[in-house]
């Protein structure tokens, strides 16, 4: 009397549900970012449609050809595919356990991705200056949209960049960390696939 009897074979339904719903350490965040991705492709792929569309639509004025400098987009194009490159040097030190060198890297690369920002904010200024803004014809629309929404995704991946350095400074390459590096990861190399399509689909293809 006074003893509390468990039922044959309850133990073992109860260790069965716990074991079931074990995951391994952070696995919802990379499901979650992983979704997160999938949604943004969604909306760059109307947000490419659009501009295939609309790319003909000039309302009689200036088109690709006449707008567009190839060379100086081909800087741009090299400074994020740089950015992404030294990314993966900070994740190679950052596996090593090498804390300065970690920083270091991404310091490199959030300069890199500011060096893009800023020669886009500058055609974007040169276009504008001379009556091509995104007012001027739905070609000039969905250009600025696209690129505009691009470069608004790299202004946040330099805000969620210095916001880690600032973690990492403080509470080292610990596992919270690492999957936040991760994330910021897939997050900037995804951003340098969408931009090599817009090189090729927007830039190239409009003047050549």
């Amino acid at each position: 009397m006074g003893s509390s009897q468990v039922p044959a074979g309850a133990e073992g339904r109860v260790w069965h549900l716990e074991e079931e719903h074990e995951h391994a350490e952070g696995s919802s965040t990379m499901l979650g970012f992983w979704l997160y991705l999938m949604s943004d492709c969604l909306i760059f792929a109307m947000l490419f449609a659009s501009y295939g569309v609309y790319s003909g639509s000039t309302a009689g004025g200036p088109d690709a050809k006449e707008l567009f400098d190839l060379p100086l987009v081909a800087i741009n194009t090299a400074m994020l595919l740089f950015s992404s490159i030294t990314y993966g040097f900070a994740m190679i030190a950052a596996e090593e356990g090498k804390k300065s060198s970690t920083l270091g890297w991404l310091a490199i690369t959030g300069l890199f991705g500011l060096a893009f920002l800023g020669i886009e904010l500058y055609e974007f200024s040169h276009l504008i200056h001379e009556g091509a803004g995104p007012q001027r014809s739905a070609f000039l629309s969905a250009f600025f949209t696209l690129v505009g929404t691009h470069g608004l995704h790299v202004t946040f991946g330099i805000v969620w960049l210095v916001t880690l350095m600032v973690q990492v400074a403080r509470h080292g390459l610990k596992p919270a960390n690492m999957r936040r590096l991760m994330c910021l990861s897939l997050f900037w190399h995804f951003l340098d696939v969408i931009w090599i399509g817009v090189f090729t689909f927007v830039y190239l293809l409009g003047v050549l």
